[in-house]
């Protein structure tokens, strides 16, 4: 159990074979990290109710977040998290395997894979290919859900790894660190439209595109470490310098944390407002689009 805890991915078989031999509990959890935007029309919490994998627990990024920010599911206080965590049933010593529900394979997992690695947590672990590859490959789910028994849980925030609208005004200045978006080519360049109410697309300068997508193979897992070595060098990203990711709310930028650290780079930093964020608080030559973009 122990060498699995330092492993980022953990295969469907591995969970598989410690659902079947009762390892879940205190020392091993599994939290259902699914989330999706309002559009999608998708609840995830009803979702869990009607099938998770036996053993899971759900975990709200929209419960366990800021509730006095007006900006999606800002970063909670370490008190906040500790209490959260705690009561699904995580303590310390806790191996957690994060998963989602997503058609992509992963889509919010890698957020909460991170935000436990932001708040001090280190055995924690992403599904490889989430729920969608759990289904296809025959593994058990269940609608039966017990209550886990409340542990303690204590926060330490490395609040070097969470960026401001303010570190990324100054970085455009400076143009000391790299900075990857996550959201879709169209998205970024200002030809889709953004998922939000009155958020227009495009992206601010400096910013280097890397849809989240590209790290995920076809079936839904993470891509090998060649491809995702390849992906980082066509965009040009050194990833022996540093690197911080953004997208739309906080989310899929993590997919971007998850592909360096599998490459041995650890510590890539977060702009947790993203674009929800800088396209309302942007002046407009700080908006980069081929669409309309920023009234003045």
């Amino acid at each position: 159990m122990m060498a699995a805890q330092t492993r980022a991915l953990v295969s469907g078989q591995w969970l598989a074979d410690a659902v079947r031999n009762n390892l879940v509990g205190p020392k091993l959890c599994v939290v259902d990290a699914s989330w999706y935007l309002p559009k999608t029309r998708r609840n995830p919490r009803q979702e869990f109710a009607q099938k998770h994998i036996p053993g899971a627990s759900y975990f709200d990024i929209d419960e366990c977040c800021d509730k006095s920010s007006s900006f999606d599911h800002m970063l909670p206080t370490p008190g906040h998290f500790s209490r959260y965590v705690g009561d699904l049933g995580i303590g310390n010593d806790t191996h957690v395997v994060v998963y989602d529900t997503s058609d992509f394979g992963a889509y919010s997992a890698p957020r909460v894979w991170w935000m436990f690695r932001l708040f001090g947590h280190r055995p924690v672990s992403v599904l490889d290919g989430g729920m969608k590859n759990w289904l296809m490959e025959g593994y058990p789910v269940t609608s039966e859900h017990g209550r886990p028994e409340t542990r303690a849980f204590t926060a330490s925030l490395d609040s070097s790894w969470v960026k401001s609208y303010e570190d990324v005004l100054e970085n455009i200045r400076t143009k000391e660190v790299q900075v990857v978006d996550a959201r879709s080519a169209g998205r970024f360049r200002g030809t889709e439209p953004e998922p939000r109410e009155g958020t227009l697309p495009g992206h601010f300068p400096g910013a280097i595109s890397m849809p989240f997508t590209s790290f995920l193979d076809a079936s839904g897992k993470e891509q090998g470490p060649e491809t995702l070595s390849k992906l980082f060098r066509e965009a040009g990203v050194d990833l022996k310098k540093p690197l911080w990711a953004t997208c739309g709310s906080g989310v899929t930028a993590c997919h971007v944390v998850l592909a360096a650290h599998l490459l041995g780079h650890p510590g890539v930093c977060v702009y947790d407002g993203s674009w929800g964020e800088w396209f309302h608080r942007a002046s407009p030559e700080h908006i980069i689009s081929e669409g309309e973009g920023k009234k003045v």
